[in-house]
Formats: structure tokens, sequence, C-alpha cells
């Protein structure tokens, strides 16, 4: 095991002999760390976290740390982090609390950016990028393959959908749909679907033609949104599928 003579490893942490733990880094007793990590200066883990294997983290990370919650009182709540993330400089994600689940949770392979924040009871989903300074307040959900563009905010209790890019400085304080190109200009807008972002993920030219359809529908055909929606369920695919389901089970209400 490579640990740097400055590090401080409290007694009850579980590290692999595969992991580099580097220059004055601060791991709690609680903590476990899956195999290859590699802390590479200045970063604190602490509280019950959970981290798999392969993950990188930069300098001044501060990782499972108590919520910034006024009512959080000390509760064993628990941070955990799934394989092959970049975790840049100074990026904050904080433990869960119990009045929202318990539970902070990354998935794998994403990149966490400089400066990101990552609020108590966030779920967020894994092949995501989260630009420099995207800030998620508590509650959070991000699903998979995300851009979160630099320097957004996410309100709490949001939902941001599968495939979605959200453009740099965007407040979110409602629901981005799956698929969408969402920015801000002067107001909250979404403008279609994330064309180029799916096409660099896979999805086949009539699975794109079918969520231009649906979108279509959505954002440009004048209709209200229970309106677009019955018309979206006569539409095959189950990317459009998912796409209505999502809209139906929005708490907050989506950006159109």
């Amino acid at each position: 095991m490579s640990i740097h003579p400055t590090a401080v490893i409290a007694e009850g942490a579980r590290i692999p002999s595969s992991c580099i733990i580097g220059p004055y880094c601060t791991i709690g007793p609680e903590v476990e760390l899956g195999e290859d990590c590699k802390l590479i200066s200045h970063v604190v883990i602490d509280g019950r976290t959970r981290i798999g294997a392969r993950n990188t983290f930069y300098p001044f990370g501060s990782i499972g740390m108590a919520p910034q919650d006024l009512k959080y009182a000390g509760e064993p709540t628990i941070t955990e982090i799934g394989n092959e993330n970049t975790i840049r400089e100074c990026v904050t994600i904080s433990r869960g609390t119990t009045g929202g689940g318990g539970v902070t949770r990354v998935g794998s392979g994403n990149l966490l950016m400089a400066y990101v924040h990552i609020g108590h009871d966030s779920q967020v989903g894994s092949h995501s990028i989260l630009a420099n300074n995207a800030t998620l307040a508590g509650h959070v959900v991000i699903e998979d393959h995300v851009t979160l563009g630099a320097f957004c905010p996410v309100h709490q209790h949001c939902v941001v959908g599968a495939y979605s890019f959200i453009g740099g400085g965007t407040i979110v304080t409602q629901d981005v749909l799956p698929f969408s190109l969402t920015s801000s200009k002067r107001e909250n807008r979404a403008f279609g679907i994330n064309k180029i972002g799916l096409e660099r993920r896979g999805f086949s030219a009539q699975r794109l033609r079918e969520l231009q359809k649906a979108y279509r529908l959505l954002l440009t055909a004048k209709l209200n949104t229970t309106q677009a929606l019955e018309k979206m369920r006569a539409l095959s695919g189950d990317d459009v599928a998912l796409l209505v389901k999502f809209i139906e089970g929005s708490k907050r209400g989506v950006i159109k």
C-alpha cells in the first residue's frame, strides 16, 4: 500500500493495498475504499462512506462530511460512490440525512469537475458530466448520461432526466426533460432533443426521429401538456414511453 507519511488514516478505515493515498489526506474510521483508488493529495473522506474501485480524487475534495442542513444532529447516515469516477479539485459531497432517506449516492463513470457540490440525499446516476461549479441542493436526482453545464444550480427535489444537456449558467428550478437540450437565455427553455449527444451515445436515426416527433408535439404544436401527452402515447418506441412516464411522474413540473 502506498500511503504518504503525512496522510492521517483513522483506525478502522478499510483501504486495499492497491490504493494510493497522497500527501495530507485524511480518512475517517468508517470509510471503506475499493481497489485501485487514488487520492492525489489533501483529500478528506469521512463519515460512513463506501467507495467502489478505481476512483480518482483530486486535491481539496471533501467527501462524506456532515450535510449542510441545520436539522442534522449527527445521525449515522451514509455516502455511497460507485466505480471509475473522476472527482476533481474542491468537490464536496455531503452525506445523507434521516429525513431524506439517509444516503447520498453517486454511481459509476462520472466526471465531477472542480468545485462541484452534491448536496445531502442527492442521487447521481452513472456516466454523467457535472461541469465546474455545478451545484446540487439536497434531494436532487440526476439520471444517467446527463451533462450539467458550468455554474448550474439545481433546486431541491428536482429531477434531471437521462441523456439531457443543460447549458452553462442555467438555474434549474423544475424537472429537466430526458433527452432534451435545455438552456437559459432570458428564461429557462427546452429547445428540443440533445441530438448531438444522443448520436454520440449510439442512438439510431429511427430513435431520433421518434423523439423529435414527441418533442414537436410537446414544445411547438400549441398543445397543452395533457393534450401533447395524449398524442405522444400513440407514438412508438421505448424512448418516447420513458419521456411520457417522466412527465406524468414529475412533481415540480417540467421545463418546456
